[in-house]
């Protein structure tokens, strides 16, 4: 496992099995409190060139929550971007303000420029529709709480795998914990070829669906349910389409099993009905929650204040 102190986090890619349980063991002991404020005197930037609601508050949140300092802006129209700024030189400009820099941003591969024209660390809180780490180590991390494990899960994937970069990120992590996966989605968004071809690579079991009714003897043990994304869309009627194609009910975690969890990245639109938001199965606020001891472990590891 290579070291996490100055360590940039672009891309599951880069992560091993050993990297992955480090980040959900160490949140295990941020969640229960086993540590102070371990990132007084750290100065974190977010760079946020998407909008975003709960990836840049939850990393905020962290981050005070533990002592540390934080700036940046939730739009680029607040940025020297707007007077023709290059990207790169905003991220060198801000380096010098900080830490750690924390960016989302809406092409593909922004993180990683980034990460090559700095000298501190960079986390990458989604770029396009390519990667979303800090989301899969939450993910990660609340799936091992409520099952206890995370070797041979049975996760079904539904919605935009397309553009949908958390079930890109997903899919590389199951993969490194031989899980068996069930895509679903319309045929217009099923999941990209280059991922598929890496699955079969490393042996990683999964189909391909279009209705959550064809995974019912899958015994799933979670069900990741993803909203089609219409800011992915060059074209309109392409996302009409397609919109509104799945609806998670009450019914449908019975045809599952009954058994399988239900989680969401969030924001929802009306791919989860509300209904389910009482059962015992939806765990998607508790996810979404799971984000604070996940994201400042994270942080605690790449500035070196956690070991």
């Amino acid at each position: 496992m290579a070291p996490f102190f100055g360590r940039d986090i672009i891309s599951l890619r880069d992560m091993t099995v050993d990297d992955l349980w480090k980040i959900v063991e160490t949140a295990g002991r941020v969640k229960k409190g086993d540590y102070g404020n371990f990132l007084e005197s750290k100065s974190f930037a977010t760079l946020f060139f998407e909008p975003s609601t709960r990836t840049r508050l939850s990393f905020e949140s962290s981050i005070l929550q533990k002592g540390g300092r934080v700036f940046g802006f939730a739009n680029p129209k607040g940025s020297s971007q707007s007077k023709g700024e290059t990207f790169a030189d905003t991220v060198r400009t801000v380096e010098g303000y900080c830490n750690v820099l924390i960016i989302r941003h809406p092409v593909e591969g922004a993180a990683r420029l980034a990460s090559k024209v700095v000298s501190i660390p960079v986390v990458n809180a989604g770029d396009g529709a390519n990667q979303h780490p800090t989301q899969t180590f939450l993910d990660l991390f609340t799936m091992h709480e409520q099952m206890e494990r995370l070797e041979g899960l049975s996760i079904g994937m539904m919605g935009d795998l397309k553009y949908g970069r958390t079930v890109h990120s997903l899919a590389h992590a199951m993969a490194m914990f031989r899980g068996r996966m069930t895509f679903i989605s319309p045929p217009s968004l099923q999941m990209p070829e280059e991922i598929k071809k890496e699955l079969l690579t490393a042996g990683i079991e999964f189909s391909e669906v279009s209705e959550p009714e064809q995974a019912a003897g899958d015994e799933l043990d979670v069900l990741y349910v993803t909203r089609i994304q219409r800011e992915r869309f060059g074209d309109p009627q392409e996302y009409e389409v397609v919109a509104h194609s799945y609806r998670v009910i009450p019914e449908t975690v019975g045809m599952l099993g009954g058994q399988v969890r239900i989680m969401h990245p969030l924001p929802r639109v009306d791919e989860i009905d509300e209904r389910v938001d009482g059962m015992e199965n939806a765990i998607y606020f508790q996810q979404a929650h799971n984000a604070i001891p996940t994201r400042q472990a994270l942080l605690g590891l790449v500035t070196g204040a956690l070991e």
